[in-house]
């Protein structure tokens, strides 16, 4: 394969020297644009532009036509491997994803249809495949999953539980473990299969969003999330075509687990804007790169404020002397009332004030 032409996002997820921090933000295609908006009218619904290959790339690329970000990320939804097994995933306007059928007892989970990721989500590889031909090697394309533990989340409590704190699941995990842990085996085995098609139709580097992993206690979490995302990045192909493929872990609160990230085998970790990269580093030293970590509220205030703020998140990962491996990004994903000129201030303020950080001499 024909080498990239910006590999900034390649190199410092590998802890391999960059000229500047690089950039992209999660969410980075959606509803803070106008366009996306738009098109998102014009499809009809959220689903109806995952599900078109030619949809899911225009809005793929629509940040990259505004902005100069180093990786692209696939438009999709981490909720395609509940529905591909047969759970029925629909969008209400108040709750957000919701399924019409949901994991109670070992009768729902024998009744799970196993998945063949080139057959059952055909459309996410063909977007995928469609994305890298219209990148053409300018820039890395992200490809993603949920955890095992995220997804069962939402599989138990049918969805739009979030601001419960999805009880129903925390139950099953005191009650019935062994059916827990047998669910999220299957997942394991649908979040593997997954990422590795995802891989083989073009994807460069590959994210795990445990977004309610924070939920759990730290015992529970090594139990229950943890382990099983090091079990998906122990399948995972390190090499593709002759290119390394890294691969993020992001847990919304996972601060408190770094220690076990390290032996997950991932490259590298994404912190939410709870987390102080210096902590963090101290932790890991080089052994991680580590992806964040700025407050997406503070894309609500001024250009002069997400400047003094970007400079700070810089300043506490450090500089080139105490190691390589910094990914600049939102601690969670852009929210929707973002101005766009805002992220534009954000990407501005990382592009002028990163180089200092890598510089050898």
């Amino acid at each position: 394969m024909p080498p990239l032409q910006n590999d900034r996002l390649i190199r410092a997820l590998l802890r391999q020297p960059v000229d500047r921090t690089p950039i992209w933000v999660m969410r980075q295609a959606g509803r803070y644009l106008p366009e996306y908006r738009q098109l998102r009218a014009q499809a009809g619904s959220f689903m109806a532009l995952c599900q078109n290959p030619e949809l899911a790339c225009e809005v793929t690329l629509q940040p990259l036509a505004r902005f100069d970000l180093d990786a692209a990320i696939l438009f999709s939804d981490i909720l395609t491997i509940p529905d591909a097994m047969g759970l029925g995933l629909y969008f209400s306007p108040n709750e957000g994803p919701m399924f019409e059928r949901t994991i109670t007892c070992e009768k729902d989970l024998l009744q799970l249809k196993p998945i063949d990721p080139n057959q059952d989500l055909r459309y996410v590889m063909d977007a995928v495949s469609t994305i890298r031909r219209a990148l053409q090697n300018r820039i890395p394309l992200i490809g993603f999953a949920g955890s095992p533990w995220t997804l069962a989340t939402y599989m138990i409590d049918g969805g739009g539980a979030s601001k419960k704190g999805f009880p129903k699941a925390q139950t099953m995990l005191y009650s019935n473990p062994k059916l827990l842990h047998a669910l999220l085996d299957k997942l394991v085995d649908a979040v593997s299969d997954y990422l590795v098609a995802q891989i083989e139709a073009g994807a460069q580097a590959l994210m795990i969003f445990d977004t309610w992993g924070g939920l759990l206690t730290p015992a529970a979490y090594e139990t229950f999330s943890q382990q099983k995302m090091a079990e998906i990045v122990a399948r995972l192909p390190k090499n593709h075509d002759g290119q390394r493929i890294p691969v993020v872990l992001f847990t919304k609160g996972g601060m408190r687990n770094l220690p076990g990230f390290v032996a997950a085998g991932t490259d590298a970790i994404g912190l939410d804007w709870t987390a102080d990269l210096s902590d963090a580093k101290a932790i890991v030293g080089n052994q991680l790169a580590l992806q964040g970590n700025l407050n997406p509220n503070i894309l609500l205030s001024s250009s002069e404020t997400i400047e003094t703020e970007v400079k700070k998140v810089l300043a506490s990962y450090g500089n080139v002397h105490s190691g390589q491996g910094h990914v600049f990004n939102l601690g969670h994903g852009i929210t929707p009332d973002v101005p766009p000129e805002n992220m534009a201030a954000l990407i501005e303020a990382v592009k002028q004030h990163s180089p200092q950080y890598h510089q050898t001499n």
